[in-house]
């Protein structure tokens, strides 16, 4: 072969190779990223909880801790939903701080605090940025302390690089390409994005840096970016979180089996009525009576103090309800068993919504027939899951709903007991003031599912 055959055939090789690392480039190029930091200014945030100072520096954000404030957010003004997020961030080696998706603030949940998901980033020994976190809500959903590969990704004092896909009900992270995290979990479905600066204790020292930069957002066809990632996914429904197993919860219903429930007045659990399906508990629909197919179902153990928290799921029009203090010996007539209720109901579409001894005392989330819930309670629509949690201490009762408290009482108090005697239950003798009972569930007719059954006795 002569040189200028060969030197032609050279050219045309490193053509080639140029004409496709252009095309994969380009390609690279096309991918419909969207700024969500323009470099310049803060445009398009804002600030949320503490008062940690926020300032753009060089092009990049840059926050820093100050003294006498709680946790600070420098939060999206937009929400967003489903999407692939990638950004960079440096951090002092002495300070915690994190990445808020999918998170919330509203004066509702416990005076605006700032809750949802919380990608770490965690410089310290434990070693655990890239886990995640339910700030100002469930604690640790998805920590590093079994992956020791993924502990060693984050580099000390130096830029790091997370990506973090929010698609369904998957969350999954990557810290500087290792991976990081595989979480299913549908608590939230939509939120802003939030660059955190922790509190700082009185004796540190404040002016602590962390910087953020190249923050950009893909939200349109991610199935086509989406990428695979080796860990096995952990789920959250129906099992104990490690901040709830730490601080002496316990599952009253295991999402699979009918084990610790039966029937309110049988010695088993009943054999219609009741179905188990994707790890929901589920009341069928039987046209609206109470307790009149498979009957109501209760705990096979008695509690006392408690505090108890129960996700449900109502159809159109549905009724049913929590109760506790439960005496199944009670009542031998017809009706459900007698015992505290906090109702469940879809107040807009059934017409117990409008009707009690006082006025309200029916609607979902109330102390039914005696105490009317917070009317500005937070409710998510038919079809999507609430969270109900009752705490019961001493006496003193409150109601929840989606981490909002809506109602309290004093069990056994004047007034207590002056309710009671203008409402139904003036028939039973001591109403409400067991000092032990079982938990029950209740069959009212309609449709409704129940998940994530958890109880801490006190």
């Amino acid at each position: 072969m002569n040189k200028n055959r060969l030197g032609i055939e050279l050219f045309i090789c490193l053509l080639t190779l140029a004409f496709f690392t252009s095309c994969q480039d380009k390609k690279k190029d096309d991918t419909p990223w969207v700024q969500l930091f323009n470099e310049k200014d803060l445009s398009g945030w804002e600030q949320k909880g503490g008062e940690a100072n926020y300032e753009v520096r060089n092009g990049m954000i840059v926050g820093s801790t100050v003294h006498d404030t709680p946790n600070s957010f420098l939060t999206t003004e937009k929400m967003y939903g489903d999407f692939i997020l990638e950004l960079d961030f440096k951090v002092d080696s002495t300070m915690n701080s994190g990445i808020q998706i999918r998170s919330n603030s509203t004066p509702q949940y416990q005076n605006g605090r700032v809750h949802g998901y919380q990608v770490e980033i965690d410089p310290s020994d434990r070693s655990w940025s890239g886990g995640i976190y339910d700030e100002g809500r469930r604690g640790w959903l998805y920590s590093l302390e079994d992956d020791s590969e993924a502990q060693k990704a984050f580099k000390q004092n130096e830029w790091n690089h997370y990506r973090i896909e929010a698609i369904g009900d998957t969350i999954k992270t990557w810290l500087n390409e290792t991976p990081t995290s595989h979480l299913i979990d549908d608590k939230t479905s939509k939120g802003f994005i939030g660059l955190q600066v922790h509190s700082i204790d009185k004796n540190e020292e404040a002016g602590k840096q962390i910087m953020w930069k190249n923050i950009r957002i893909l939200t349109d066809s991610l199935s086509e970016y989406t990428k695979k990632i080796e860990l096995e996914p952990k789920t959250t429904k129906n099992k104990l979180t490690s901040s709830e197993a730490d601080n002496d919860w316990q599952l009253l219903w295991d999402g699979e089996t009918t084990n610790g429930w039966r029937g309110a007045r049988l010695d088993d659990f009943p054999e219609k009525g009741w179905v188990i399906q994707d790890g929901n508990l589920i009341v069928l629909a039987s046209g609206g009576e109470e307790s009149a197919a498979g009957g109501d179902i209760v705990t096979d153990s008695l509690y006392g103090d408690f505090e108890l928290k129960v996700d449900f799921k109502i159809t159109e029009g549905a009724n049913s309800g929590i109760k506790y203090y439960v005496d199944t010996d009670l009542n031998k007539g017809p009706g459900s068993s007698i015992g505290l209720e906090y109702q469940i109901l879809d107040d807009d579409n059934h017409p117990d919504a409008k009707l009690g001894n006082h006025e309200g005392s029916r609607t979902v989330a109330s102390l039914y027939d005696l105490i009317k819930a917070d009317p500005d309670k937070p409710i998510n629509p038919v079809g999507e899951w609430n969270t109900a949690h009752i705490i019961s201490k001493d006496g003193h009762v409150e109601h929840w709903l989606n981490g909002m408290k809506v109602l309290e009482y004093e069990r056994g108090s004047d007034e207590f007991r002056k309710l009671v005697s203008e409402s139904k239950y003036d028939k039973w003798p001591n109403f409400g003031e067991l000092e032990k009972g079982r938990i029950l569930l209740q069959d009212h007719g309609n449709r409704v599912a129940f998940r994530n059954i958890k109880i801490k006795p006190l």
